[in-house]
């Protein structure tokens, strides 16, 4: 039995999200004998249906509490006694951010800032952000707004003093079946036998909820604090996930819409110099840190990837086909799916 989270509590902001409950199912699972999760989010009604699914009786380690990032106060309350913080809430729609901006720059650079600061005032021991491809040498305003909440998460390290506290970071691609994402929508679509292609020659990083789980466990096990950590995962052509889901349907061709890209990217070339290769991951490292850089090279096996080196989701290695497409798209987004 791992004994990271043993006698700990921890708490995930907009815990009632994709992952915030992929997040839960995963920690009852593996880690019986954590001593608290605290379900942080804003959203009401998600919580009702949550409580439902864990109810108190049999799942006495679960607390659900209203709030909202944008209040440092709540926050602040909300973080007593608490070990480790996942901080998952977010506004991540493209389209209405672009709509709405102040009220993304609210949530998404404003709340990140709550979180740290309240972190640093309660008796936190590690917090590990959330970020997206999209904060990759962003073209839209939540690509911007999430690079934004990345920097200061990285940053905070610098600002503990005499806390022990680490902050850290993991950035991913499309997850497989969340929440808005584009397969659910097509399945969806296809009932009326037209799915909408906003650009044939799109491509997207891939990973699955439980990979999303999978690294921010790890960066909760194994951050030295400042890193963000990127993980090695396929991409998929969007005409493949066309073609998996609906092959009888009209592929509709309707633009690109507002601050969307071609192809996603997760490391850039400026990045490539603060870039280690870790195997399963690759991770980018401040500038300056902490700690030793000998020391974590030799700990982790690290290696330094060549100057130039880039992570884009239209370049990548390793691509899904139409066929692993509908298997995973049956494994873990509807298992009604007919391959």
């Amino acid at each position: 039995m791992n004994n990271l989270l043993k006698s700990k509590t921890l708490l995930i902001t907009g815990g009632t999200g994709s992952l915030g409950k992929a997040l839960t199912k995963h920690i009852l699972k593996n880690y019986p004998n954590i001593k608290k999760i605290v379900i942080f989010s804003r959203d009401e009604q998600k919580q009702f249906q949550m409580a439902q699914e864990y109810p108190s009786d049999q799942y006495p380690q679960i607390r659900f509490l209203i709030g909202d990032v944008r209040d440092k106060e709540r926050l602040t309350r909300a973080f007593k006694d608490v070990d480790f913080v996942i901080h998952a809430a977010a506004m991540k729609h493209v389209p209405i951010a672009e709509y709405n901006p102040d009220e993304c720059v609210k949530t998404n650079i404003h709340g990140a800032q709550n979180v740290i600061n309240a972190c640093l005032e309660t008796g936190v021991e590690r917090v590990v952000a959330l970020s997206t491809d999209k904060a990759c040498a962003p073209i839209n305003l939540y690509g911007a707004t999430k690079l934004a909440s990345d920097k200061l998460f990285v940053a905070a390290n610098n600002i503990t003093g005499w806390n022990p506290i680490r902050f850290s970071v993991v950035r991913y691609g499309n997850v497989m079946g969340s929440n808005g994402s584009v397969i659910p929508f097509f399945i969806n679509k296809k009932k009326e036998g037209v799915l909408p292609i906003t650009d044939p020659n799109m491509t997207r990083f891939n990973i699955s909820l439980q990979g999303g789980v999978d690294m921010v466990m790890h960066a909760l096990e194994h951050a030295w604090g400042g890193e963000i950590f990127v993980p090695k995962i396929p991409s998929y052509k969007i005409m493949d996930v066309a073609e998996a889901i609906g092959p009888e349907c009209e592929h509709k061709v309707v633009g690109i819409r507002p601050g969307e890209k071609v192809h996603e990217e997760m490391i850039t070339p400026s990045d490539s110099f603060y870039t280690y290769d870790l195997g399963k991951y690759y991770t980018i490292l401040p500038s300056r840190t902490k700690w030793k850089l000998n020391e974590f090279i030799e700990t982790f096996n690290a290696e330094k990837v060549a100057a130039g080196f880039a992570y884009n989701s239209g370049d990548n290695k390793e691509w899904e086909t139409v066929e692993t497409l509908r298997h995973l798209i049956k494994e873990h987004v509807d298992s009604s799916f007919e391959i």
